[in-house]
């Protein structure tokens, strides 16, 4: 694994080795990662992650939000309550020498509770497949004040996800057995409530 694109590309991640299986660590492929990549930068919106403060919900290696900070967001805020995740994304926050730019957090994503800074303009959201945590994750950030207002929720999931209340869909791809979704946190642009 090593990030694609940016600053920082070409500098390889620590290796989460054959993972704990507990843990959950599936990390995102470099293609996929380079696709979404493409979606959130070129994509009709324009660009989606420079100077944003993100959110790496369900962190796992910190790749997605690593690969965020390389290409011109401001701040990444990982959350993973893994003893195995947090160890790999310490890492490769080192690697990068990320820390004056980054926060992790022990936390369950499902219950993130009040958010007590500004909201996040982007979010990655990358739980374990199939367990409706996803659902509950966007939930909870809602309700904890975490979500910037137009924030963009970029999901992996192992199907394709409708928007839930409140929130607009963008775009979805399929990638293999993943599934991208891109939604927009609000009306969609362009419409009468937005």
């Amino acid at each position: 694994m090593r990030i694609i694109g940016g600053s920082f590309r070409g500098t390889h991640l620590a290796d989460p080795g054959a993972g704990d299986a507990a843990a959950h660590l599936r990390p995102t492929t470099d293609r996929v990662r380079e696709s979404i990549f493409n979606l959130l930068i070129n994509g009709r919106a324009g660009d989606l992650v420079r100077g944003q403060r993100v959110l790496d919900l369900f962190a796992g290696t910190g790749a997605l939000g690593l690969e965020a900070l390389s290409r011109g967001a401001a701040q990444v805020t990982f959350v993973d309550d893994g003893a195995a995740a947090r160890a790999l994304i310490r890492a490769n926050i080192e690697r990068l020498r990320a820390m004056g730019t980054t926060r992790l957090y022990r936390r369950d994503a499902t219950d993130l509770g009040p958010n007590r800074g500004p909201g996040f303009g982007l979010v990655f959201l990358d739980p374990p497949y199939g367990k409706g945590l996803g659902e509950l994750a966007l939930a909870s950030a809602l309700a904890g004040g975490w979500l910037a207002p137009g924030a963009h929720i970029l999901w992996e999931e192992n199907a394709a996800r409708i928007a839930p209340a409140g929130f607009a869909l963008l775009d979805t791809r399929r990638y293999g057995d993943t599934h991208v979704t891109l939604l927009r946190l609000g009306a969609p642009e362009g419409s009468e409530d937005g």
